[in-house]
């Protein structure tokens, strides 16, 4: 996570929006709009003209509490373009309070579109803000609203927003082991819902949700690395993980076996030894040792499925790309369990020395989720926001991209 300090502020919060849905004529002002803002915004950074950047964005910070719901979405759109396009940290520091309240209000009453970017606009937030205070406090403002939304069960654009956006705050503000394991459970409740909440009808998440659910839970699982790795607690999840990896939906195999090749390098399937561990009875101690029968089974039942998902064969009509990415991860998930080392991963950001490496499934699975999240920002981000320096301890060079008068200067 980031290490840099935040300091609250805000200019408090505010009305929200009304309920209505899209306008005539919504979708070319809206790309309208975001074109014309965002070309002002970069015009003020090129400029440096600080005022001006304060102007535009507050243009949109005003037009958030605005009754018609299109032009809440137009300015929701400038507002995630410029939180992918830029890292706008000295511009929200003192205004993320204001635009985390809009944002809620947006999630609670907008429309699908509405509650879509808002949900985004919020997780950008987060990550342009890093850790520390500000964030923490992002994540405990929005989760209620989050939470409410994946209990509902509405549309599944809605429901697959919610999830990314309680996975990223979450990742970026949780401070302590019982905050992440809280959002944990609630997408976990999506992916399995017998074991949430006694309701009356139990519900079943469609392909593109579950995969998405699964996704945001592993990355989350990511941050836990120094818990209680008690292999009790996991058998439920890692069995029912293991089952994904039959499911007729590709997408949903590759994010559950992503899921468990981060639980393998956790060594969430080990079950202590007798001699590492007290033990008080013969009872106790024949649970123990049938634990580990049971997981030893689970390892192998989930390495014989992992080595055929590798294998697989196309098929008439079979999507060949999809089919490859299949292959090539589940090869990577089996030399992983034969052999404990994990492919590393480079990726150039900037110049000759800008390389991200990754070389563990658990900085892997972080990188792809915020490369996906952050969609063309990435980049940017990767070379100009701190929170992903910590994260993947990327060293940049900065006179590369500097011009010569800078360099002189």
């Amino acid at each position: 996570m980031g290490k840099s300090k935040k300091n609250k502020g805000g200019r408090g919060g505010g009305g929200g929006g009304g309920e209505d849905q899209f306008d005539g004529g919504t979708d070319v002002d809206s790309v309208s709009s975001v074109s014309t803002a965002l070309s002002d915004l970069q015009l003020a950074q090129a400029t440096e003209q600080v005022s001006s950047q304060d102007y535009v964005f507050d243009k949109y910070i005003d037009d958030l509490y605005e009754k018609r719901g299109s032009t809440r979405e137009a300015a929701l759109g400038c507002l995630v373009d410029a939180f992918e396009s830029f890292v706008l940290l000295d511009l929200v520091e003192n205004k993320y309070a204001t635009l985390v309240s809009q944002f809620i209000n947006s999630i609670k009453k907008g429309s699908i579109k509405e509650v879509c970017l808002a949900c985004h606009a919020t997780g950008l937030l987060a990550i342009t803000l890093g850790a520390g205070s500000s964030s923490h406090e992002i994540m405990d403002e929005s989760r209620l609203q989050l939470l409410r939304v994946l209990q509902t069960w509405p549309d599944a654009s809605k429901m697959i927003s919610a999830l990314d956006c309680l996975a990223v705050v979450t990742f970026v503000g949780a401070t302590d082991l019982s905050e992440t394991q809280l959002s944990m459970k609630a997408i976990w409740d999506v992916i399995h819902p017998k074991s949430g909440s006694n309701v009356g009808i139990v519900r079943k998440p469609k392909p593109p949700l579950l995969a998405a659910a699964v996704s945001a839970w592993a990355l989350l699982l990511t941050t836990i690395v120094s818990s209680k790795r008690n292999a009790d607690s996991w058998k439920e999840s890692i069995t029912f993980l293991s089952a994904l990896l039959e499911a007729e939906d590709r997408a949903v195999r590759m994010a559950a076996g992503e899921a468990l090749a981060l639980c393998f390098e956790l060594k969430l399937l080990d079950v202590f030894s007798n001699e590492e561990v007290e033990v008080d009875t013969a009872e106790a101690s024949g649970s123990k040792n049938q634990l580990f029968l049971n997981m030893q089974a689970l390892k192998a039942k989930i390495s014989g499925l992992v080595y055929n998902l590798s294998m697989e064969a196309g098929g008439r009509g079979a999507d060949k790309k999809n089919l490859n990415d299949q292959r090539d991860l589940f090869q990577r998930i089996s030399d992983f369990i034969k052999t404990g080392e994990c492919l590393e991963e480079s990726l150039r950001i900037a110049g000759k020395h800008g390389i991200l490496r990754v070389t563990s499934w658990r900085e892997s699975i972080q990188l792809n989720y915020l490369r996906r999240f952050l969609g063309r920002g990435f980049l940017k981000h990767a070379q100009d926001n701190g929170l992903l320096h910590d994260i993947f301890d990327i060293k940049m060079d900065r006179t590369e991209n500097m011009s010569t008068t800078e360099k002189v200067t």
